[in-house]
């Protein structure tokens, strides 16, 4: 059966940066990358560099074809930002490659303004989620504010100056009251998120909703891929890490986990995968991986081992 995609292995798509000059930092570099994953420079060189590049034309094409059709009917609307959804698992990465990809666009000369919002400011109160019994499904596709997150993204494809997302708390494990990210025509937006290629749900009690779906928003889709087995093995080892940072604030949702032994640790952590972020990967994340328009395949090192791009 013929793929729908094109792989690329790593030389092959390194060989794809051509002449683009590298616009990041090692500083900048280590204040990007999450909390148990080591970028190298020569990844955003090999990886990153000719995605950035990829995109930047992908976004002047539809940059062109916007200002067609303003010609053509005449008028002046405020420019239409350019939507890039990141999808992938828990653990994955995907938060580390969307704030490197923001970085990297920002620096090319046609869209200066790249912004970021992820989807946990989405995810419904926790007092919601425990009135409706599925406290323990955070993180899969029912315990998102559909509608206010389709809502968010509809205003800001329409050209609105302004639109507000929540905020979302890991320290708190909970949406913020009263706090608001504010999103002011950007050139591109990245939205990153578990759930951004989810296909229709089929709620009956809700047409719009049943019609209109995440993904018909993007320009373009990336999903970050691992197997499982390695997903969790990173998965653990941030979980023990953030016993000596965010799990220390007394503050913190999960701070009776900060005395755990290292054992203890790798119980509760493989624990919580099993029941909640492994279940939901297999259920509703990885299904979507082929509604992709280009795949970041990782190896066991957290380095991408091949990419995939769907064909035109």
């Amino acid at each position: 059966m013929a793929s729908p995609y094109v792989t690329f292995n790593r030389e092959q798509w390194s060989a794809l940066r051509a002449s683009t000059p590298l616009t990041i930092s090692d500083n900048e570099l280590s204040l990007l990358q999450g909390l148990n994953e080591k970028m190298s420079m020569t990844e955003v060189s090999d990886i990153y560099l000719p995605l950035s590049r990829l995109l930047n034309l992908y976004v002047g094409g539809t940059q062109e074809l916007y200002q067609a059709t303003h010609t053509f009917l005449g008028n002046q609307d405020g420019k239409v930002p350019f939507i890039i959804g990141i999808a992938g698992s828990v653990a994955v990465g995907k938060s580390t490659t969307a704030r490197i990809l923001q970085t990297l666009l920002s620096r090319w000369p046609n869209h200066p303004k790249v912004d970021l919002v992820t989807t946990d400011g989405f995810l419904y109160p926790n007092k919601v989620l425990e009135d409706r019994g599925i406290m323990k499904r955070k993180g899969f596709p029912e315990s998102y504010d559909l509608r206010r997150f389709i809502n968010f993204l509809s205003d800001v494809k329409s050209g609105l100056p302004e639109v507000k997302a929540p905020v979302y708390s890991h320290l708190v494990y909970d949406i913020v009251p009263d706090e608001w990210q504010t999103v002011r025509q950007p050139d591109i937006l990245i939205v990153e998120g578990l759930n951004v290629l989810q296909p229709p749900r089929g709620d009956e009690n809700d047409a719009r909703i049943s019609e209109v779906i995440v993904s018909d928003f993007f320009d373009f889709t990336i999903y970050v891929h691992a197997e499982e087995k390695h997903i969790l093995q990173w998965y653990v080892e941030r979980f023990k890490l953030l016993r000596q940072t965010a799990f220390s604030d007394p503050s913190s949702y999960f701070k009776r986990y900060a005395s755990l032994s290292d054992e203890e640790a790798t119980e509760v952590a493989t624990g919580i995968w099993t029941e909640i972020n492994g279940a939901n990967l297999r259920q509703n994340i990885l299904p979507t991986r082929v509604r992709a328009q280009l795949i970041l395949d990782k190896g066991q090192n957290h380095m991408v081992q091949s990419v995939k791009l769907r064909k035109l």
